[in-house]
């Protein structure tokens, strides 16, 4: 599986995490002009805008460090598109980061690290 396979996967098994969680998907690999947001989720009253980092190795680090200064600009950029394009601008919201780490035979564990920037 190459990297690209990769995240895909794993922003699935995350989306399959949330949906268990209770969580209501919103959208999925939204994109704008200034960036992307893998995930946009409602939990209660809280629009969540998740950064999902898949890893089957650590050689690089833990997930959460790939979100950088630079993504989480981004990140912020888009959210407030979404926002103003649905009139949503006085919305409760939120940032989390979901790791998911590959194992041996397609087992993973994930990670959900809420209220992660901002």
């Amino acid at each position: 599986m190459n990297q690209k396979q990769l995240g895909k996967y794993g922003e699935k098994l995350a989306i399959n995490y949330l949906i268990k969680q209770k969580y209501l998907i919103i959208a999925k690999n939204y994109t704008c002009r200034s960036g992307e947001i893998d995930i946009i989720a409602k939990d209660k009253n809280e629009l969540v805008f998740l950064e999902v980092k898949t890893r089957n190795s650590l050689n690089y680090g833990n997930p959460v460090d790939a979100v950088n200064n630079y993504k989480k600009k981004h990140i912020l950029e888009t959210t407030r598109y979404f926002l103003y394009k649905n009139n949503l601008e006085n919305s409760f919201i939120r940032f989390d980061v979901i790791e998911v780490y590959m194992k041996k035979n397609n087992k993973y564990f994930i990670n959900q690290i809420r209220n992660i920037f901002f």
